[in-house]
């Protein structure tokens, strides 16, 4: 067969997968941006927009009375909808506000880092600008512990008590790394910027990547799902930061003369148990910072060990 015939056949070929290939990025593209109007339709903000100084926040306060709950979500892409089971709860006794960090859910990504100075200004400008007035009862799930402690670091004057719901511990980062040889939070710049223009036309979208706990209502799954794709990249960038944020908690070990509460849902576990969970977990047993439940021991909200005689899963302090 003539070469010049098989060379200008392979040009076709290949020019056509050209065209197919940017075809289906357009297609995507088109599918993607059409998939995050519909989103910001079916599912409006909840609660309104603060402008913080050219970017959005979503709040959602509701209730009345003082002093107001802030409730600070742990490391997921629910935002404020990470509360639905006991927002209206609490708005019943007093005022309470949840909130979306920068690029989760409503509120408009940001182009600083993701740490926890950052989280807590922005927080703070939210509630501030939003109308909303101290004294704050922060309460911080998870990762939310290490934000709501940089936010009292800063505004201590605002703070009137803390509420740590299975909080994050600021010396976890670095003994889970040498159990598991590996960063939790390692994501690589590059996969972020890679799963940010797979979500830009529409390839995220294929597939649910999210893991909306059991107890949530239905609607609380739907937003999330609508809303991921839009979100991933603000959502990656902060499991890379991550461990920077808890670490920077232990920085400021003293919570001040106020009350705090120290809630976990996890009961002991045995040792059988323990090994069942797997080798790394298993590890964890050695470790004093996991091996013990912790209270604050004097009025002055210094975290210490409990006990080994007190067996309590909930330590109410400061009352």
């Amino acid at each position: 067969m003539d070469r010049s015939l098989i060379l200008r056949w392979t040009k076709r070929f290949l020019l056509g997968i050209g065209c197919f290939i940017v075809l289906a990025v357009l297609a995507g593209a088109g599918f993607e941006t059409f998939m995050r109007w519909q989103a910001s339709r079916q599912y409006p903000v909840s609660g309104k927009f603060v402008d913080i100084g050219g970017r959005k926040i979503q709040i959602d306060c509701r209730g009345k009375g003082s002093p107001t709950v802030v409730l600070e979500s742990g490391l997921d892409a629910l935002g404020s909808l990470s509360w639905a089971t006991v927002h209206d709860e609490i708005a019943q006794t007093t005022r309470v506000c949840a909130y979306s960090r920068a690029g989760i859910l409503w509120s408009d990504p940001s182009t600083d880092a993701f740490d926890s100075k950052n989280v807590a200004q922005d927080l703070h400008t939210a509630l501030t600008k939003g109308g909303e007035t101290a004294p704050w009862v922060m309460v911080g799930h998870s990762l939310g512990g290490p934000y709501i402690m940089m936010f009292t670091s800063l505004y201590q004057s605002e703070v009137a008590g803390l509420v740590f719901v299975d909080a994050s511990h600021p010396d976890q980062v670095a003994p889970l790394r040498k159990i598991i040889g590996k960063s939790l939070n390692a994501v690589p710049s590059s996969r972020i910027l890679l799963a940010e223009a797979l979500a830009k036309i529409g390839l995220v979208r294929l597939r649910s990547m999210t893991n909306t706990p059991p107890n949530v209502p239905p609607l609380v799954n739907q937003v999330e799902q609508a809303y991921f794709a839009q979100n991933i990249g603000s959502f990656l960038k902060e499991v890379q930061s991550s461990g920077t944020a808890i670490a920077a908690a232990g920085h400021f070990r003293q919570l001040g003369d106020r009350p705090l509460v120290v809630l976990t849902a996890m009961k002991k576990l045995s040792s059988d148990e323990l090994q069942k969970m797997g080798s790394p977990r298993w590890a964890l047993l050695r470790i004093p910072a996991f091996n013990r439940e912790r209270i604050v021991c004097n009025s002055t909200s210094e975290i210490c060990p409990l006990s080994p005689s007190n067996n309590r899963p909930l330590a109410l302090l400061g009352q």
